[in-house]
């Protein structure tokens, strides 16, 4: 239940438990009106039992009072079993009405509309069906007691009157039962309305926002995980320029829909923006939901869409990216964040393909001594606050990771120089912690002061991991990443294979990134542009042989990377 909605039934359950606390304060007062006032008090001792009976009564209506008031205020009760109490509770209060009336004398009693508080509650807090069902209940009971009451007589004058208060009964529960269910379908509409994109019949990316902290905060309490899938379409915008908006929001439309069949009851689908869904699948492990987005993208692969045939692999396809909470996410920030660069990894890699996340860090802390955990930790913090600081920093540290993965293969790099390359690409620009926003995202070359600033970096770099013993060989990816080959780079004007081998590595992604990224003072090269730099700058810049192992990579790739 949603927090509106849970605002609601409270405010209902306000409501109808003043009308059920006037009843049985009602129920009391005729209580003590038949046992005890209307009795002939002849002598003392009668007057005590009658004392001790109507405290013993009062205090037994008191506690009654309190446990009906405490059941209306629980808010943490799971809602299924709030159902199955109030059903007890309307039950018990026709019980207490039923002996009121024999007390009050049966079939003469004039307290038969007391059945009439247990159907206008009922009918409000579950509808016209218990509603009527709570009058058919206080119909059989009011003219099944004038029957056998008066069996012999041939004009029965209760039945008759009760036949008239039995319609009113049943004319107080169906509109008031009729009128509830108008009132629930309207909000339910307005609901759709609020949360629902119009397009895809898939939730909106607020409704998405506000279910994935309540799934979070269900399944936090239920020690359960929670799964989360990104997904997004190949190519859109390469279909929508061939094909035409209207055709791609067709293809929207189908895709939400074959969302919409695919998922158990209970995932939650929504439209996260654009070409991206995004899917909440809770009580669901990593494995499972791995299972459950593989099928998904083999539906979208094997659906046909009109127009597929002109896309770059053929078909319309979809790259899907899985985090988990909360064993890869501590929150739902983390948790978007961490799907979504899973979904990155998955465009990167061909697309068409499912990605669970990977943190650099858990790679980390397997590697580290345990009394180092903290720095590792401080590490990715430090990160975080530079991505925040440097526009060009974010992102690119992800991309840099990437293509040291895919050049350390080409280069048939043992594991633990794979390794230390992709803890180095990870961390290679953490001393710019120390380097100002102003300088970072300058728009204007550097002046020399500022260029002598930013130089300090990669000494600033080895200073923050310096006392973590297990990074000592990836201090000289971070020290040395700026040399030159031809020995003008910078901290030491390090030469050819003076230069340590990875940092050389390093060097060549790093600038390839830089030079295909939008940066302050420099406008994104297109790839051709970025690999004819690279092989200009061969043996001056670069290590020529890493130059063109990394130009292959490229090559490979360049027509689906960000694409």
């Amino acid at each position: 239940m949603n927090i509106f909605e849970e605002s609601k039934q409270k405010k209902i359950h306000d409501i109808v438990s003043v009308v059920k606390l006037c009843s049985l304060l009602f129920s009391g007062i005729i209580f003590f009106k038949y046992l005890f006032i209307s009795g002939n008090i002849t002598n003392n001792y009668r007057y005590t039992s009658y004392a001790i009976t109507s405290i013993i009564t009062a205090a037994f209506m008191l506690i009654l009072i309190y446990f009906i008031w405490e059941f209306s205020i629980i808010k943490n009760i799971n809602y299924k079993y709030v159902k199955i109490m109030q059903l007890i509770e309307n039950f018990i209060f026709i019980f207490i009405f039923f002996v009121l009336i024999l007390l009050s004398g049966a079939q003469t009693s004039q307290y038969k509309i007391l059945f009439e508080f247990i159907i206008i509650t009922s009918t409000i807090e579950s509808g016209m069906k218990q509603g009527l069902i709570m009058t058919c209940i206080s119909v059989a009971i009011i003219l099944t007691m004038d029957i056998v009451c008066l069996p012999n007589v041939q004009i029965n004058q209760y039945f008759e009157n009760d036949i008239i208060l039995s319609g009113l009964f049943f004319l107080t529960a169906w509109p008031l039962g009729y009128y509830v269910k108008i009132e629930k379908d309207h909000i339910k509409k307005l609901e759709s309305l609020a949360n629902k994109d119009g397009l895809t019949d898939t939730y909106n990316h607020r409704a998405f926002h506000d279910a994935l902290r309540e799934q979070i905060k269900s399944c936090e309490k239920e020690y359960k995980p929670l799964s989360m899938i990104f997904i997004d379409i190949d190519y859109f915008k390469h279909y929508n320029d061939f094909n035409g908006h209207q055709q791609g929001d067709e293809v929207l439309k189908k895709i939400g829909l074959l969302l919409n069949t695919s998922v158990r009851k209970g995932d939650i689908v929504a439209r996260y923006g654009g070409e991206e869904f995004a899917i909440i699948l809770p009580y669901t492990e990593e494995k499972d939901a791995v299972v459950i987005a593989e099928n998904m993208r083999m539906q979208i692969e094997k659906t046909y869409f009109k127009g597929e045939e002109n896309q770059p692999n053929g078909k319309i396809t979809a790259s899907m990216g899985i985090s988990t909470y909360p064993n890869k996410a501590k929150n739902d920030v983390e948790l978007i964040k961490s799907a979504d660069d899973a979904l990155y990894r998955a465009k990167f890699f061909r697309k068409n393909r499912v990605e669970t996340y990977s943190s650099i860090l858990d790679e980390l802390k397997n590697d580290i001594e345990e009394k180092h955990i903290d720095v590792v930790t401080s590490i990715k913090t430090l990160i975080s606050v530079i991505n925040a600081k440097d526009k060009y920093t974010y992102g690119h540290v992800e991309r840099v990771v990437m293509y040291s993965r895919l050049l350390a293969d080409k280069l048939q790099l043992n594991d633990e120089d794979k390794k230390n390359l992709i803890y180095g690409a990870y961390m290679h620009d953490i001393g710019k912690i120390n380097i100002s926003k102003e300088i970072l995202n300058k728009k204007m070359p550097l002046d020399k002061e500022e260029w002598e600033i930013l130089k300090q970096h990669s000494i600033n770099g080895v200073e923050i991991i310096k006392s973590v013993d297990s990074l000592k060989a990836v201090s000289p990816l971070i020290m040395y990443h700026h040399e030159r080959y031809d020995g003008n780079g910078y901290p030491e004007n390090l030469k050819r294979e003076n230069i340590p081998y990875l940092a050389r590595v390093l060097t060549v992604v790093d600038s390839f990134d830089a030079m295909t990224s939008n940066r302050p003072y420099n406008k994104r090269k297109t790839y051709q542009k970025a690999i004819e730099e690279l092989r200009r700058c061969s043996g001056t810049q670069f290590d020529p042989h890493i130059v063109e192992k990394f130009i292959e990579v490229i090559k490979e790739i360049e027509d689906t990377i960000f694409l």
